[in-house]
């Protein structure tokens, strides 16, 4: 199974041997130049695995591919020269595991329907109905152009073929539409042109920093504040967000911290540092 050149001694446990004693994470499955491999590391890797067919190998087979490429790896990572890179990359990667680790089982725990609701109620208890505008656009660079345009408008011209044809915004190849917003979503010239409107009506041209606007309002309506069933999911995630965040403060303001004075800033900036000593 593995390749002659590999320097590597390892003592493999028997399958048969292993499963007749208590095992736990931290069984030792082979050995490679005094580095030992443990099961609770051949069920993380398997855990990392994103290929479908090494996934749905037999449990025998997928056994042999992880640990001959977890003796590989011990096998080369032991023949690599220690030095102060390496050192400082190794514990980097070791506390950024067991951080994140740490930070995903806290952000496992399902929010209780009494956290869900107090959230809920934070964003939207008095939230007010918001009027939501249905309009198209058409943009151009010079009032000329959207003089013009309106002109054409006033004689019958279709506007989403207009907007189609001359407007420079991303909306212009679907005819200008704009879909459902509210003011406070568009700059404040195009919103007070707006709120100004009845349906039906198309404006005179507004000038914004992106340019010169003939706009169409096709609708509105007032919109009120979702039901907690529909943001169920967002609020969710927003309260394990802050109960993590509030979990990494709490900690980080327990640990006792001490920190080394007088040192120059701009030692940052000499890789030399890390070369091999």
């Amino acid at each position: 199974m593995f390749r002659p050149t590999l320097k590597a001694a390892f003592v493999a446990l028997p399958l048969m041997a292993a499963a007749a004693q208590a095992q736990d994470a931290d069984t030792v499955v082979a050995t490679v130049d005094g580095q030992d491999i443990t099961l609770g590391q051949m069920i993380v890797m398997r855990q990392s695995v994103q290929d479908p067919a090494m996934a749905g190998m037999p449990a025998e087979a997928l056994w042999d591919t992880l640990l001959d490429q977890l003796v590989r790896q011990a096998a080369v990572a032991g023949a690599a020269e220690d030095t102060p890179m390496l050192r400082a990359q190794q514990e980097l990667q070791a506390r950024n595991t067991a951080a994140t680790a740490f930070v995903g089982q806290m952000a496992e725990a399902e929010p209780s329907d009494e956290e869900l609701q107090a959230a809920y109620d934070k964003l939207f208890a008095e939230a007010e109905a918001v009027k939501e505008y249905n309009a198209a656009h058409i943009l151009v660079e010079t009032e000329e152009e959207a003089k013009d345009l309106k002109a054409q408008l006033d004689d019958g011209a279709e506007f989403g073929d207009l907007a189609e044809q001359h407007s420079t915004g991303p909306s212009g190849p679907n005819r200008g539409d704009l879909g459902w917003f509210a003011a406070d979503q568009m700059v404040p010239p195009f919103a007070e042109a707006v709120a100004a409107m009845e349906p039906g009506a198309i404006s005179d041209p507004v000038q914004t920093d992106f340019g010169w606007h003939v706009i169409k309002l096709n609708e509105t309506r007032m919109q009120e504040a979702p039901t907690l069933d529909e943001v169920r999911g967002e609020l969710a995630q927003m309260v394990r967000r802050e109960k993590v965040e509030a979990e990494i403060e709490r900690i980080a303001g327990e640990a006792e911290v001490t920190k080394t004075e007088d040192l120059d800033p701009a030692l940052l900036q000499d890789d030399s540092l890390l070369e091999t000593e």
